[in-house]
């Protein structure tokens, strides 16, 4: 006879509500792709209606007129509260055809045990337009407290995915990882693409022939393997549609000495309850009819709820930004104070993963320009040390500086850092020198010759 035995477990589990995975959605949209999700939204749900706001121009040009940097072509004419602004019936469904759902597919097909599942498909949603995936966000994981050997398992598992190439955190990765899936790639040709992206740009052969041991000939092949790469493996899935203009979602100046972040709602439509279908909800006999829009009207106060908290999330992160970086926004300074998106959450007292999604995709404008809102998180060098944009543009400093028959080596760069009070080894300079598109001292110097 069997024995049964009895067991307490206490586990802990996630559920999300539909009502919270639509605020999740809703936070993460940029201002087009929340334009286009409020036009669907407004065709299906018969309880929400799109108000005429006439005095969305006048309050936009009043707020040109206090800040002329701001450009009005880009609105000319694309208010949404005007007919012509609304997308085409019947085109095709751009979501259902984009990168992270074509991504997420093939992710389900994998039968990939859950948690593993469940990051990588959030993982595919941070992949951006051109199928790279930002150190920043893979940061962000770790802020979540996710295993580091989890993140690395779900890294590599996005990687494995088509188009080739995808899931890259930089550009030699991108092609090293395309390379790899080829038959017969010499280890020259994926040295190169790894590591002399910016000679081979240059077309300086020398520095990489003497560190390879290999020909001209053969760097010369190399580089048309190399070129036969596709550097944007997620193009292939942006439509063929008219150039769409960055439309900032924030706003920051100063007005009468005071600075402050203005929400860019302003193209937007305004979107409302409808006072017809709220009394037939109350006044109607049939039962199906009521259920029917008692249902809609809790979407659409879902939708409202969640409007709201993306507008108060999203401002709330930009004056955060504000106070951290206001010598730059005041013109005072170009170099950024160190910032990233965990100390961002610990200070609003909100989640890494909302700080993550609110930020993704937006865009800011000041007097300085349009810039992507996670342009201003910069990690620090050690846990007192400047900002890495900092850094970088010290760095920029020094080679633009530097003799150029006697260019600065890595090295040497190391020591003129440390004397400024910046303590870098070697390899992080070369690192920085790379990702800014610097040669090396040797391509530099040849460089100058010419």
């Amino acid at each position: 006879m069997g024995i049964v035995s009895l067991k307490t477990e206490l586990r802990q589990s996630l559920k999300l509500t539909p009502q919270l995975m639509q605020s999740m959605e809703v936070l993460q949209f940029n201002s087009q792709e929340l334009l286009e999700y409020l036009n669907k939204a407004t065709e299906e749900n018969p309880i929400l209606e799109q108000e005429d706001s006439p005095s969305l121009r006048s309050a936009y040009e009043e707020l040109r007129q206090k800040a002329s940097w701001i450009d009005g072509g880009v609105y000319g004419g694309s208010f949404a509260h005007e007919e012509s602004s609304y997308p085409e019936r019947g085109a095709a469904d751009r979501e259902t055809e984009s990168l992270a759902a074509f991504l997420v597919d093939q992710l389900d097909r994998q039968h990939l045990p859950r948690p593993l599942l469940a990051l990588t498909r959030y993982m595919a949603n941070l992949v951006d337009e051109d199928g790279y995936l930002l150190q920043e966000d893979l940061d962000s994981l770790s802020d979540l407290k996710i295993p580091q050997a989890l993140i690395d398992q779900g890294l590599q598992t996005i990687q494995q995915l088509e188009p080739a190439g995808v899931g890259a955190r930089t550009l030699s990765e991108c092609l090293v990882l395309q390379l790899s899936r080829r038959e017969d790639v010499s280890p020259a040709v994926l040295e190169i693409a790894s590591r002399f992206l910016p000679e081979l740009g240059r077309k300086h052969y020398g520095p990489i022939s003497k560190e390879l041991g290999i020909s001209v000939a053969e760097i010369q092949e190399a580089e048309a393997i190399i070129a036969s790469l596709e550097p944007h493996p997620g193009q292939a899935f942006q439509s063929s549609e008219p150039t769409v203009y960055v439309r900032p979602d924030l706003f920051v100046l100063e007005e009468d000495g005071v600075w402050k972040v203005i929400l860019n709602e302003y193209y937007l439509p305004r979107v409302s309850i409808s006072g017809y279908y709220t009394r037939l909800l109350k006044e109607s006999d049939e039962a199906e009819t009521r259920e029917y829009l008692r249902h809609k009207m809790q979407q659409a106060k879902w939708l409202m709820n969640s409007l709201e908290r993306r507008g108060s999330t999203l401002r709330r992160c930009a004056e955060a930004v504000l106070d951290a970086q206001r010598p730059f926004f005041s013109g005072e300074s170009t170099v950024l104070s160190p910032m990233s998106l965990s100390s961002l959450a610990e200070t609003l007292e909100l989640h890494p993963s909302t700080i993550s999604r609110a930020t993704h995709g937006k865009y800011l404008q000041c007097k300085q320009g349009i810039f992507p809102l996670r342009y201003f998180f910069s990690r620090s060098i050690g846990d007192q040390g400047p900002s890495q944009q900092a850094v970088k543009q010290k760095l920029l400093y020094l080679v633009k500086n530097e003799d150029p028959h006697r260019p600065l080596s890595d090295q040497k760069i190391c020591k003129l850092l440390e004397e400024s009070g910046i303590q870098l080894a070697r390899r992080t300079v070369a690192k920085y020198r790379l990702e800014l598109g610097i040669g090396s001292s040797t391509v530099r110097k040849q460089a100058s010759v010419k």
